[in-house]
């Protein structure tokens, strides 16, 4: 059953990578550079194996930049199968790839040992990594980063848990927040976990953190999230809680200071900040499964490595917005026409939270632009993330407003929206729904 687990975990991954590579194969010019392994690196408990790439053209302070694998894969898989190499050809900086060795090749993100700093396994190995390349190479120790996918995501949050005065930030494209997988029977596996049901406040995920690495209170590093609503493996809830954790070490509100959408189906929120290097961004991706698409573009541009000049050690809170207002709570100055409508409401819950994935029907003639939907969540049930529409207030009555993509429902045409809540008890459905004042018949 674990190996099963673990096969799920990293081999769905493989396509995504290799999509990700052939958008960039053809345009990337000839280079004499290569992956290179490492060896005798420094102290390596776990057997880690060490690879390095170095570009034809490095810059005179070099960014370096750890890239971890997924379960099953290998750091010459993540070398070919994602675009931080021919990246780091553009811009000058240096990328180490770990592998992990034991069976499964997942990384430890689950054992004591793991989540303390200098405790041991995997985290010291992969600190070797980066002190090796500090030492030989002019580094730029405000710029060290880390990256991964799946198992890599998880190593994401434990590196950069463990080590805040090491690396200045992360992506983790489908991961877990700090603390999340741990285990004490040896196990690598937390199917709780896994499946979204371990549910913490902000101020429990952010000591989490803090306790392994006692007497710490430098500054936190930025963090960017990546997560599919539809994740089979790594479920959604797993995002909030990443979330939760990091605003925590930041010190900051869960409510974001700002909110687009990037691309069809996604929703990012900053927090902290409205800049492309906010201390947390987070990305959810509508309707994708575990198998995510690795934007390693989005990951550097985070990092500020998509430019020649180093971005500030502190993100700027003064970074004006882009010149496309992002979605807002107000409603439209004229409610649109009302129109008949349908409601799907489906609720997936555990012990103490909720997803609830929301599908509204246009039933009506014509088309319809612009929404609000009115439901009253059941006593206890408060809304601590959504997607795809903004919801205000958190529990009782909620109005729930489309975002700028999807203002528009064409008759017999469909939306999908969803949140995930905390409950005391009861998980029920809201009994009635209305569409912009109009009553809408259940599904």
């Amino acid at each position: 059953m674990l190996r099963t687990r673990l096969k799920m975990l990293g081999a769905a991954l493989v396509a995504a990578g290799l999509t990700a590579l052939a958008a960039v194969t053809a345009a990337t010019p000839a280079s004499a550079a290569a992956l290179t392994e490492v060896t005798n690196f420094g102290a390596n408990p776990t057997n880690l194996r060490m690879h390095l790439y170095v570009p034809d053209r490095v810059a005179s302070q070099p960014a370096l930049v750890v890239v971890i694998h997924y379960c099953t894969g290998s750091g010459p898989a993540m070398y070919t199968g994602t675009q931080f190499a021919s990246l780091a050809d553009r811009y000058g900086y240096l990328v180490v790839y770990p592998s992990a060795t034991r069976s499964g090749q997942c990384f430890d993100v689950s054992s004591p040992q793991a989540l303390r700093r200098d405790g041991g396994s995997d985290p010291v190995g992969i600190m070797s990594m980066v002190n090796y390349v500090r030492q030989r190479y002019n580094v730029d120790s405000n710029r060290i980063f880390a990256t991964g996918v799946s198992s890599g995501a998880m190593t994401t949050n434990v590196m950069l848990g463990l080590y805040p005065d090491v690396f200045a930030a992360g992506a983790a494209f489908a991961g877990v927040p700090f603390g999340c997988f741990a285990t004490t029977n040896g196990s690598e596996w937390n199917s709780e976990c896994a499946n979204g049901q371990v549910i913490k406040t902000a101020q429990q995920w952010g000591d989490l953190v803090r306790n392994a690495y006692p007497g710490y209170s430098g500054k936190r590093p930025r963090m960017q999230l990546w997560h599919g609503t539809s994740d089979e493996t790594l479920r959604y809830p797993n995002f909030g809680e990443e979330i939760k954790q990091w605003t925590n070490l930041q010190g900051l509100s869960q409510t974001p200071t700002f909110t687009d959408t990037p691309q069809s189906g996604y929703t990012r929120t900053r927090y902290g900040s409205s800049g492309g290097t906010a201390p947390v961004e987070a990305i959810s991706m509508q309707g994708v499964p575990h198998n995510l698409p690795v934007d390693a573009a989005q990951a550097i541009r985070f990092f500020g490595l998509d430019t020649a000049t180093a971005p500030p050690t502190t993100p700027s809170t003064t970074t004006p917005p882009p010149t496309t207002t992002p979605p807002t709570t107000a409603p439209p100055s004229s409610p649109p026409p009302a129109a008949g409508c349908r409601v799907g409401y489906t609720v997936n819950a555990w012990n103490t939270g909720l997803t609830a994935d929301v599908t509204i029907t246009n039933t009506g003639g014509t088309t319809i632009n612009g929404w609000s939907l009115v439901f009253t969540l059941p006593g206890g049930q408060t809304i601590t993330s959504g997607w795809n529409a903004t919801y205000s207030p958190s529990s009782g009555a909620v109005t729930a407003r489309n975002v700028s993509y999807n203002a528009a429902i064409p008759p017999n045409g469909s939306v999908s929206i969803g949140f995930q809540a905390n409950h005391t008890g009861n998980a029920g459905k809201p009994t009635s729904f209305t569409l912009n004042g109009a009553s809408c018949t259940v599904a």
